[in-house]
């Protein structure tokens, strides 16, 4: 096994990289494969939007909320141990979902699989941060992204063929398989590491407090199209996540021992990153939710043809990722992270134009690969600048926290986009009432993109201080 940090192109380093890859890769498949799955599970369970809302949400939710703890648990008791742990949830909650009888029981084994995504996910990210030598860290984090391209390229692909051939529930069943040889990798190939200065006490308030804003919040917004927004649950929910949030602030900056250390936010980079990520991932999560149902359901595609629409997105992060992990390392990381967004924006307006009938080849190809290019450049690059910001001690909270602003923001966007498009008290599976509003939905996702493109300009530094004395000293030592 691996002792102390490793080369990226030391077989060390490359088993790490299957361990963190494939681990991730459960979550992440997980959180795309479900959305091709949501037209079989509505007439297998005759369901609603918000039933469907929430077997996406259940998951996003309890992920989103407990993400920090995860990260935290990490940097307290080892990185390793945490995501073995997140890891073997996963798969016990994987057979429930696969093996439930209804919807309510599906979201309810969706929350469970949250909670174990919220122990890996920050964990896979430490795990790299701490075990490659600083030089190599921006390379692994670019690798890492792209080679999460094949789980994101088989998980569609397969996904789609299990739908369309077989029955949705192997999407959750094939995850413990995967899951038991991330834990045998894991375990005779990823070295430990921990920060020896976290405290060992436990943030309860923190996480209460967090579940109850983003939960509310959630909730509320789901709610809302069917209920109403004079609804007292609609208000009572919301008024619930507000104070939620409001009171989680106080509660960090009081406690000694907190969750998410307020303090980390004074270093400009990693605030500027982090406000990106928001802006990027509730996008991201405007796009993968809906753009999959609007091709089985408004252009006509099968599962299997909507699950691989979105594969040139996956194999130009494969091919391209690790080079602009790379290239932001060289150059700095405003120039993608300000550049890569406009990109993807403008494939999201060209996206917005397919409807009834739509020809792959010439109507969907075309912008998901400008979209792919776009994300390319970008991700590997706003990663490693969440992740350094930060010194090595805070790799797990770091991580944490930046995975946690994803989710969060993919979460209220599931919850959110619909409603602010106009579907109202439509249903997603009925064509004519999800046509007219996907369009607004794009142009929604496409506007929050260049906003994140404004902010990475203002916020994000031509160069991460760390960053630039490992340049002079690999300058020095060439």
């Amino acid at each position: 096994m691996a002792q102390g940090p490793v080369r990226y192109d030391s077989a060390g380093g490359r088993w790490v990289l299957v361990a963190t890859v494939l681990g991730s890769s459960l979550a992440f498949i997980d959180g795309t494969v479900v959305n091709i799955a949501l037209p079989a599970i509505g007439r297998d369970f005759d369901a609603d939007a918000a039933g469907l809302q929430w077997t996406v949400n259940g998951y996003a939710l309890s992920l989103a909320a407990l993400i920090l703890l995860g990260g935290s648990l990490g940097d307290r008791y080892g990185r390793k141990r945490v995501f073995a742990v997140g890891v073997a949830w996963f798969a016990a909650a994987s057979l429930l979902c696969g093996l439930a009888p209804t919807i309510e029981l599906l979201i309810g084994a969706r929350v469970l699989q949250g909670i174990g995504g919220a122990l890996l996910t920050p964990g896979a990210l430490a795990i790299l941060e701490a075990s490659f030598v600083p030089e190599d860290r921006s390379r692994a984090i670019g690798a890492w992204s792209g080679l999460g391209g094949i789980g994101g390229a088989l998980g569609p692909f397969l996904g789609g063929w299990l739908v369309e051939v077989a029955h949705w529930r192997l999407i959750f069943l094939i995850n413990v398989p995967i899951a038991a040889l991330v834990l045998l990798v894991t375990a005779r190939h990823v070295p430990e590491s921990r920060n020896p200065s976290a405290a060992r006490e436990l943030d309860v308030t923190g996480v209460l407090t967090g579940m109850a804003g983003l939960g509310g919040l959630t909730y509320g917004f789901t709610a809302w199209p069917s209920q109403g927004p004079g609804s007292p649950t609609v208000l009572v929910s919301l008024g619930v996540g507000a104070l939620g949030m409001a009171w989680f602030v106080i509660a960090e900056h009081r406690s000694p021992h907190p969750m998410l250390p307020l303090t980390l936010f004074r270093a400009k980079a990693f605030t500027g990153a982090n406000l990106v990520t928001f802006l990027v991932y509730a996008a991201l999560g405007g796009v993968f939710f809906l753009v999959v149902l609007n091709l089985q359901v408004v252009a006509g595609f099968s599962p299997l043809a909507a699950g691989l629409a979105l594969l040139p997105v996956t194999v130009l992060m494969l091919l391209l990722s690790a080079r602009a992990g790379a290239l932001g390392r060289r150059i700095g990381p405003r120039i993608p992270m300000t550049v890569g967004p406009l990109i993807c924006a403008a494939a999201l307006v060209w996206l917005s134009r397919i409807g009834p009938g739509a020809s792959y080849p010439t109507e969907v190809l075309p912008p998901v690969i400008v979209f792919g290019l776009g994300l390319s450049l970008l991700v590997a690059p706003l990663t490693a600048t969440a992740l350094g910001a930060l010194d090595d001690a805070h790799a797990g909270i770091a991580s944490g926290v930046n995975n946690a602003v994803a989710r969060a923001a993919g979460l209220l966007a599931v919850a959110v986009l619909p409603l602010a498009a106009g579907i109202g008290t439509g249903d997603l599976t009925d064509p004519a009432a999800l046509a007219p509003t996907y369009r607004a939905a794009m142009l929604i996702c496409a506007a929050l993109m260049v906003a994140g493109s404004v902010l990475a300009m203002i916020l994000v530094p031509g160069r991460l201080p760390r960053d630039a004395s490992q340049a002079g000293s690999t300058a020095g030592q060439q």
